[in-house]
Protein backbone atom coordinates (compact mmCIF):
# COMPACT_ATOMS: atom_id res chain seq x y z
CA UNK A 1 0.00 0.00 0.00
CA UNK A 2 2.67 2.27 0.89
CA UNK A 3 4.29 1.35 -2.18
CA UNK A 4 1.24 2.78 -3.84
CA UNK A 5 1.52 6.05 -2.23
CA UNK A 6 5.03 6.62 -3.14
CA UNK A 7 4.25 6.07 -6.50
CA UNK A 8 1.16 8.06 -6.63
CA UNK A 9 3.22 10.77 -5.37
CA UNK A 10 6.01 10.62 -7.65
CA UNK A 11 4.42 10.85 -10.71
CA UNK A 12 2.01 13.81 -9.45
CA UNK A 13 5.66 15.84 -8.72
CA UNK A 14 7.06 14.40 -11.78
CA UNK A 15 3.69 15.92 -13.73
CA UNK A 16 4.04 19.08 -11.93
CA UNK A 17 7.36 19.51 -12.89
CA UNK A 18 6.37 18.81 -16.49
CA UNK A 19 3.19 21.21 -16.13
CA UNK A 20 5.45 23.87 -14.71
CA UNK A 21 8.09 23.56 -16.97
CA UNK A 22 5.85 23.45 -20.57
CA UNK A 23 4.67 26.54 -19.03
CA UNK A 24 7.80 28.44 -18.52
CA UNK A 25 8.80 27.43 -21.87
CA UNK A 26 5.33 28.68 -23.74
CA UNK A 27 6.22 32.35 -21.76
CA UNK A 28 9.47 32.36 -22.50
CA UNK A 29 8.65 31.38 -26.52
CA UNK A 30 5.97 34.37 -26.10
CA UNK A 31 8.37 36.64 -24.89
CA UNK A 32 11.08 35.92 -27.23
CA UNK A 33 8.92 36.40 -30.40
CA UNK A 34 9.66 39.49 -32.99
CA UNK A 35 6.86 41.67 -32.49
CA UNK A 36 5.90 42.93 -35.74
CA UNK A 37 3.36 45.90 -36.19
CA UNK A 38 1.01 46.11 -39.70
CA UNK A 39 -1.11 49.38 -39.70
CA UNK A 40 -3.22 48.87 -42.85
CA UNK A 41 -5.51 52.05 -43.79
CA UNK A 42 -8.47 49.51 -44.57
CA UNK A 43 -9.76 46.41 -45.01
CA UNK A 44 -12.88 47.54 -47.49
CA UNK A 45 -11.17 46.88 -51.14
CA UNK A 46 -9.96 43.25 -52.34
CA UNK A 47 -6.66 44.78 -52.74
CA UNK A 48 -6.13 45.48 -49.25
CA UNK A 49 -7.22 42.15 -48.10
CA UNK A 50 -4.49 40.57 -49.97
CA UNK A 51 -2.72 42.67 -49.30
CA UNK A 52 -2.67 41.92 -45.39
CA UNK A 53 -3.68 38.19 -45.91
CA UNK A 54 -0.60 37.51 -47.98
CA UNK A 55 2.04 38.81 -45.54
CA UNK A 56 -0.14 37.11 -42.75
CA UNK A 57 0.34 33.64 -44.28
CA UNK A 58 3.80 34.01 -45.70
CA UNK A 59 4.73 34.78 -42.07
CA UNK A 60 2.76 31.82 -40.43
CA UNK A 61 4.94 29.89 -43.17
CA UNK A 62 8.46 31.25 -42.98
CA UNK A 63 8.46 33.01 -39.36
CA UNK A 64 7.93 31.19 -36.33
CA UNK A 65 9.49 33.23 -34.41
CA UNK A 66 7.18 36.56 -35.64
CA UNK A 67 4.06 37.72 -33.76
CA UNK A 68 2.57 39.60 -36.45
CA UNK A 69 -0.21 42.17 -35.06
CA UNK A 70 -2.88 43.66 -37.79
CA UNK A 71 -4.97 46.84 -37.32
CA UNK A 72 -7.37 48.12 -39.10
CA UNK A 73 -7.65 52.03 -39.50
CA UNK A 74 -11.18 51.52 -41.56
CA UNK A 75 -10.58 54.40 -44.14
CA UNK A 76 -10.25 56.77 -40.79
CA UNK A 77 -7.45 58.58 -40.59
CA UNK A 78 -7.59 59.42 -36.93
CA UNK A 79 -8.70 55.49 -36.56
CA UNK A 80 -5.22 54.83 -37.94
CA UNK A 81 -3.43 57.18 -35.92
CA UNK A 82 -4.91 55.26 -32.87
CA UNK A 83 -3.67 52.50 -34.02
CA UNK A 84 -0.27 53.04 -34.38
CA UNK A 85 -0.36 54.55 -30.89
CA UNK A 86 -1.39 51.24 -29.84
CA UNK A 87 1.10 49.28 -31.71
CA UNK A 88 3.92 51.20 -30.06
CA UNK A 89 2.13 50.89 -26.64
CA UNK A 90 2.45 46.96 -27.07
CA UNK A 91 5.90 47.05 -28.08
CA UNK A 92 6.30 46.39 -31.71
CA UNK A 93 10.29 45.96 -32.94
CA UNK A 94 8.91 47.04 -36.21
CA UNK A 95 5.74 48.97 -37.64
CA UNK A 96 4.88 48.03 -41.15
CA UNK A 97 2.40 50.73 -42.46
CA UNK A 98 0.11 51.36 -45.68
CA UNK A 99 -1.12 54.75 -44.71
CA UNK A 100 -4.76 56.22 -45.33
CA UNK A 101 -3.60 59.74 -45.95
CA UNK A 102 0.06 61.34 -46.61
CA UNK A 103 -0.36 64.37 -44.52
CA UNK A 104 -2.70 62.73 -41.94
CA UNK A 105 0.13 60.14 -40.89
CA UNK A 106 3.12 61.74 -40.99
CA UNK A 107 3.16 63.41 -37.71
CA UNK A 108 2.77 59.76 -36.12
CA UNK A 109 5.23 57.93 -38.55
CA UNK A 110 7.85 60.63 -37.50
CA UNK A 111 6.90 59.82 -33.77
CA UNK A 112 7.50 56.16 -34.49
CA UNK A 113 10.53 56.91 -36.13
CA UNK A 114 12.01 59.40 -33.26
CA UNK A 115 11.01 56.38 -30.83
CA UNK A 116 14.00 53.90 -32.61
CA UNK A 117 10.77 51.74 -33.67
CA UNK A 118 12.02 51.42 -37.63
CA UNK A 119 9.14 51.97 -40.20
CA UNK A 120 8.10 49.79 -43.42
CA UNK A 121 5.42 52.04 -45.84
CA UNK A 122 3.24 49.81 -48.48
CA UNK A 123 2.26 51.18 -51.24
CA UNK A 124 1.38 54.68 -50.13
CA UNK A 125 3.80 56.85 -48.32
CA UNK A 126 4.44 59.66 -46.05
CA UNK A 127 6.04 63.13 -46.03
CA UNK A 128 9.27 61.85 -43.67
CA UNK A 129 11.80 59.45 -43.66
CA UNK A 130 11.42 56.12 -42.64
CA UNK A 131 13.44 53.31 -42.69
CA UNK A 132 11.90 51.27 -46.19
CA UNK A 133 9.22 51.70 -48.49
CA UNK A 134 8.01 49.25 -50.71
CA UNK A 135 6.08 49.51 -53.50
CA UNK A 136 5.36 50.22 -57.53
CA UNK A 137 5.84 53.41 -58.99
CA UNK A 138 3.04 55.27 -59.29
CA UNK A 139 4.26 58.12 -61.69
CA UNK A 140 5.20 55.72 -63.91
CA UNK A 141 1.60 54.38 -64.44
CA UNK A 142 -0.20 57.49 -64.63
CA UNK A 143 2.08 58.42 -67.38
CA UNK A 144 1.41 54.77 -68.76
CA UNK A 145 -1.59 54.84 -68.81
CA UNK A 146 -1.76 58.14 -70.32
CA UNK A 147 0.07 57.17 -73.11
CA UNK A 148 -1.88 53.88 -73.33
CA UNK A 149 -5.66 56.11 -73.86
CA UNK A 150 -3.48 58.95 -76.37
CA UNK A 151 -2.13 56.16 -78.84
CA UNK A 152 -6.46 54.62 -78.43
CA UNK A 153 -7.54 57.76 -79.11
CA UNK A 154 -5.35 58.53 -82.17
CA UNK A 155 -4.29 61.98 -79.91
CA UNK A 156 -8.13 63.29 -79.54
CA UNK A 157 -10.73 62.78 -77.33
CA UNK A 158 -12.07 63.87 -74.00
CA UNK A 159 -11.61 61.52 -70.51
CA UNK A 160 -12.97 61.35 -67.55
CA UNK A 161 -10.78 60.45 -64.48
CA UNK A 162 -12.04 58.68 -61.73
CA UNK A 163 -9.41 59.43 -58.49
CA UNK A 164 -8.98 57.55 -55.29
CA UNK A 165 -8.69 58.54 -51.75
CA UNK A 166 -8.17 62.35 -51.58
CA UNK A 167 -4.70 63.00 -49.68
CA UNK A 168 -3.42 59.82 -50.73
CA UNK A 169 -0.10 59.16 -52.18
CA UNK A 170 -0.77 57.13 -54.67
CA UNK A 171 -3.80 59.07 -55.78
CA UNK A 172 -1.88 62.63 -55.89
CA UNK A 173 1.04 60.65 -58.10
CA UNK A 174 -1.55 58.49 -60.47
CA UNK A 175 -3.11 61.76 -61.04
CA UNK A 176 -0.37 64.71 -61.41
CA UNK A 177 1.71 61.80 -63.70
CA UNK A 178 -1.70 61.21 -65.96
CA UNK A 179 -2.41 64.83 -66.48
CA UNK A 180 1.35 66.00 -66.97
CA UNK A 181 1.71 63.52 -69.96
CA UNK A 182 -1.97 64.50 -71.51
CA UNK A 183 -0.70 68.08 -71.53
CA UNK A 184 1.64 66.36 -74.59
CA UNK A 185 -1.63 65.59 -76.56
CA UNK A 186 -3.14 69.06 -76.81
CA UNK A 187 -6.45 67.76 -78.42
CA UNK A 188 -6.83 65.37 -75.66
CA UNK A 189 -8.09 66.68 -72.18
CA UNK A 190 -9.92 65.70 -68.77
CA UNK A 191 -13.32 66.97 -68.65
CA UNK A 192 -14.34 65.74 -65.47
CA UNK A 193 -13.08 64.60 -62.34
CA UNK A 194 -14.22 63.51 -59.15
CA UNK A 195 -12.96 61.58 -55.89
CA UNK A 196 -14.59 58.21 -55.31
CA UNK A 197 -12.14 56.48 -52.60
CA UNK A 198 -10.82 53.55 -54.60
CA UNK A 199 -14.96 52.07 -54.44
CA UNK A 200 -16.62 50.66 -56.84
CA UNK A 201 -20.23 52.39 -55.79
CA UNK A 202 -19.10 55.89 -55.73
CA UNK A 203 -17.64 55.28 -58.95
CA UNK A 204 -20.94 53.95 -60.58
CA UNK A 205 -22.63 56.91 -59.37
CA UNK A 206 -19.95 59.41 -60.85
CA UNK A 207 -19.83 57.84 -64.01
CA UNK A 208 -24.18 57.93 -64.66
CA UNK A 209 -24.16 61.56 -63.52
CA UNK A 210 -21.20 62.07 -66.05
CA UNK A 211 -22.87 60.38 -68.95
CA UNK A 212 -26.23 62.43 -68.06
CA UNK A 213 -23.89 65.49 -68.23
CA UNK A 214 -22.07 64.32 -71.97
CA UNK A 215 -24.09 62.71 -74.40
CA UNK A 216 -23.09 60.08 -77.18
CA UNK A 217 -19.59 60.88 -78.53
CA UNK A 218 -18.57 63.68 -76.05
CA UNK A 219 -16.56 61.34 -74.04
CA UNK A 220 -13.92 58.75 -75.27
CA UNK A 221 -12.48 57.17 -72.51
CA UNK A 222 -12.55 56.66 -68.27
CA UNK A 223 -9.26 56.34 -66.62
CA UNK A 224 -9.64 55.52 -63.25
CA UNK A 225 -6.75 54.70 -60.49
CA UNK A 226 -7.93 51.10 -59.88
CA UNK A 227 -10.15 48.10 -60.71
CA UNK A 228 -12.83 48.55 -58.34
CA UNK A 229 -13.54 52.20 -59.82
CA UNK A 230 -12.98 51.11 -63.54
CA UNK A 231 -15.65 47.89 -63.20
CA UNK A 232 -17.84 50.31 -61.58
CA UNK A 233 -17.32 52.72 -64.54
CA UNK A 234 -17.99 49.79 -67.04
CA UNK A 235 -20.99 48.75 -65.39
CA UNK A 236 -22.60 52.52 -65.89
CA UNK A 237 -20.71 52.66 -69.91
CA UNK A 238 -22.72 49.19 -70.24
CA UNK A 239 -25.88 49.99 -68.72
CA UNK A 240 -26.10 53.15 -70.64
CA UNK A 241 -25.69 51.33 -74.17
CA UNK A 242 -22.45 53.31 -75.04
CA UNK A 243 -19.22 50.56 -74.25
CA UNK A 244 -18.74 50.86 -77.70
CA UNK A 245 -17.78 54.27 -77.94
CA UNK A 246 -15.68 54.38 -74.30
CA UNK A 247 -12.35 53.00 -73.26
CA UNK A 248 -11.80 52.50 -69.77
CA UNK A 249 -8.46 51.86 -67.52
CA UNK A 250 -7.50 50.50 -64.65
CA UNK A 251 -5.03 49.89 -61.95
CA UNK A 252 -4.59 46.83 -59.50
CA UNK A 253 -4.31 43.23 -61.20
CA UNK A 254 -7.93 41.78 -59.96
CA UNK A 255 -8.98 38.41 -61.56
CA UNK A 256 -12.10 40.38 -61.97
CA UNK A 257 -9.81 43.24 -64.21
CA UNK A 258 -8.38 40.55 -66.31
CA UNK A 259 -11.35 38.78 -67.19
CA UNK A 260 -12.94 42.43 -67.72
CA UNK A 261 -10.04 42.95 -70.40
CA UNK A 262 -10.31 39.79 -71.97
CA UNK A 263 -14.38 40.50 -72.82
CA UNK A 264 -13.03 44.11 -73.64
CA UNK A 265 -15.03 45.32 -71.31
CA UNK A 266 -11.90 47.12 -69.94
CA UNK A 267 -8.82 48.04 -72.50
CA UNK A 268 -6.49 47.79 -69.72
CA UNK A 269 -5.52 47.75 -66.53
CA UNK A 270 -2.19 48.15 -64.91
CA UNK A 271 -0.91 45.51 -62.47
CA UNK A 272 0.08 47.03 -58.77
CA UNK A 273 1.75 44.47 -56.44
CA UNK A 274 -0.21 44.45 -53.47
CA UNK A 275 3.31 43.99 -51.74
CA UNK A 276 3.03 40.51 -50.19
CA UNK A 277 5.23 38.91 -48.70
CA UNK A 278 7.68 41.97 -49.42
CA UNK A 279 6.44 43.75 -46.18
CA UNK A 280 6.67 41.04 -43.90
CA UNK A 281 9.85 39.66 -45.93
CA UNK A 282 11.31 43.11 -44.79
CA UNK A 283 10.73 43.69 -41.87
CA UNK A 284 11.65 40.60 -40.55
CA UNK A 285 15.19 41.37 -42.28
CA UNK A 286 15.32 45.04 -40.33
CA UNK A 287 14.12 43.06 -36.59
CA UNK A 288 16.86 40.65 -37.31
CA UNK A 289 19.71 43.75 -37.69
CA UNK A 290 20.08 43.31 -41.65
CA UNK A 291 20.89 46.36 -43.70
CA UNK A 292 17.81 46.49 -45.73
CA UNK A 293 17.64 49.45 -49.10
CA UNK A 294 15.34 52.55 -47.86
CA UNK A 295 13.38 51.68 -51.43
CA UNK A 296 12.48 48.59 -53.24
CA UNK A 297 10.38 49.09 -56.14
CA UNK A 298 7.89 46.46 -57.14
CA UNK A 299 7.23 45.66 -60.96
CA UNK A 300 4.05 47.13 -62.43
CA UNK A 301 2.70 45.62 -65.99
CA UNK A 302 0.46 46.70 -68.25
CA UNK A 303 -2.35 44.12 -69.31
CA UNK A 304 -4.57 44.79 -72.45
CA UNK A 305 -6.01 42.31 -74.99
CA UNK A 306 -2.45 41.76 -76.23
CA UNK A 307 -1.25 39.87 -72.98
CA UNK A 308 -4.25 38.86 -71.27
CA UNK A 309 -4.48 35.02 -71.56
CA UNK A 310 -1.55 35.36 -69.43
CA UNK A 311 -3.05 36.73 -66.56
CA UNK A 312 -6.17 35.09 -66.24
CA UNK A 313 -6.63 33.74 -62.73
CA UNK A 314 -3.15 35.29 -61.45
CA UNK A 315 -4.86 38.21 -60.03
CA UNK A 316 -6.22 38.51 -56.24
Amino acid sequence: MMTMIQNTRAGFVLYCIAFFALNSIARLTAEDKIVIGFSQATMNHPWRVAMVEGNKKFAAEHYPDVDLIVTDGENQATKQVSDVESLMARGVKVLIISPLQAQALTPIVKQVMDAKIPVVTLDREVNTKVTCRIGAENKSIGEGAAKFIVEKLGGKGNIIEIQGTAGASATIDRHNAFRDSVKDAPDTKVVADQYCDYLREPAVKFVEDMLQRFGPGQIQAIYAHNDEMALGAAKAVADAGRSKEIIIIGIDGENSAFEAVKERKLAATFIYPFCAPEGVVYAYKIAKGEQVPDRVILKSTRVDASNVDQYLGKGF
